[in-house]
This record gives structure tokens, sequence and C-alpha cells, in this order.
């Protein structure tokens, strides 16, 4: 890993620029610190420079309730070489707009790769920053691509807890992956989501395997999670992290 810049925001947070290899991502910290502060890893569904003001207002906010916060940018997005799936979300984006029936097939063809891609990178960033000073364990991951959080908190023991964004397409075979989930979750369902199939959605929740699972699903569209879910996915973070 190695730091590639650094600015401390008005509010204090110290906010650092950083590649791992030839992933970009960024790290928030907190201004200071008594203790190592449990880490949440911000997911998104790619493109830090176009996410980033969402992203620094969600790693604000964590930083605020005494968390550090981290991104990378997804394999195919930003800078990054593009990837094999360019054809099935093309397909994808002609399916949504004639008001068709997204296929299986498309849906495996644009996110399995990715999971398959992605969540190695998630590792190796844990890898990276757990060591560094003022950060610690546990582990919470936060947002979407949601099919990447389902496969991280199967396979990575770091993660303790997840608050996941029901708002992307889930390939068949995640719902069995879904179902060895353990780790509390707190998922987020925007109930008007035009890109979201809502009933796959509810499905998915139903086929978690985890004893504590949430559910909030509020009106709206893809970007319009009440400000107030913050608060709340701060306060379940703070139950398992802290």
């Amino acid at each position: 890993m190695r730091f590639t810049s650094q600015q401390r925001l008005d509010d204090g947070v110290l906010e650092r620029e950083f590649t791992l290899g030839e992933i970009p991502g960024i790290l928030w910290t907190p201004g200071s610190a008594s203790a190592p502060a449990p880490l949440i890893l911000l997911g998104h569904p790619g493109g830090l420079h176009r996410m980033y003001p969402r992203l620094v207002a969600r790693a604000r906010h964590s930083v605020a309730e005494g968390f550090a916060a981290a991104t990378i940018e997804l394999p195919g997005s930003g800078d990054r070489p593009r990837s094999a799936a360019e054809e099935a979300r093309a397909d994808l984006r002609r399916a949504l707009e004639a008001g068709e029936p997204v296929d299986d097939e498309i849906v495996d063809r644009l996110v399995l790769p990715l999971v398959d891609e992605a969540v190695p990178e998630w590792r190796a960033t844990l890898d990276a920053l757990l060591p560094l000073p003022g950060i610690g364990g546990p582990v919470g991951y936060a947002g979407g691509v949601i099919a990447i959080g389902i496969r991280l908190a199967v396979v990575e023991p770091r993660i303790a807890a997840a608050v996941l964004f029901a708002g992307s397409f889930v390939p068949r075979a995640l719902f069995e992956e879904a179902r060895q989930i353990t780790n509390p979750l707190l998922v987020l369902l925007q109930w008007d989501d035009e890109g979201n199939d809502r009933q796959m959605a509810l499905d998915l929740f139903d086929a978690f395997g985890t004893k504590e699972k949430t559910l909030h699903a509020n009106m709206g569209g893809h970007t319009g999670v009440p400000h107030f879910e913050g608060d709340d996915g701060s306060r379940f973070f703070a139950r398992h992290l802290k």
C-alpha cells in the first residue's frame, strides 16, 4: 500500500488516498483517537470520482461516530481497465429501458465476475489497513454492490456485521451463499427503486441465514435513502463493532 495524498477536512477528519498495487482507494480516520477505531468498508457501485460526494459524506458520518472508513475502486470502474462485463451491462440497460424482465444469464455475466474479482481485492485491502496505527477490528461492511457484501460476509471472518444496500441484481447462485451468513445484517431497500427487482430483494432477505437480520424499507427511488438511515446504521455498527 502506498499513500499518494492526504488532506485534513474541515471537521478534522484525515482523508488519505492510496493505491494497493493498481487499485486506488481512500481512507478516512478520526483527527485524534485514544484507541484504535473499528473499520467500516464503504461499498459502492463503482466510479470513485463520481461517487466521491456521497462516499465522503458517509465516511464523515462514520468517523464522527468513532469509526475509521475506507473504500476502493471496483474492477472495471473509474480509471481501471474495462472489464469483459461491458457487454452484459449494455444488455441489462437495454432490457431495463425496454421494460423487459432481466434474464438470469445477463445478471450472471454482469455480477459473478465482478464478485470473483472484487472480493479478493477487498480482503487484500483489509490486510493492508488493519495493521495501520489508529485502526483496529472488528470490521463492518456498508453499502453495495450487495452481491459483493454477501460474498465478503461468507468468506471473510474479519467482517463482524454488515449494512447492505438492496439496490442491485443478485445472481441466483449468491442466494445459496446468503444462506450461509451468520453475521448480523441490516438491509436497506428503496421501495420504488426503478432499477431493482423488489421481489428479488425480499426473497434475498428471506434467504439470509443469520438469526439477526433487519429490513428497513423506505419509499422513494434508488438515491432517496433517508438521512436517518445513516444514524440507524451507526447504532447498528456500534452494537456489533464496539
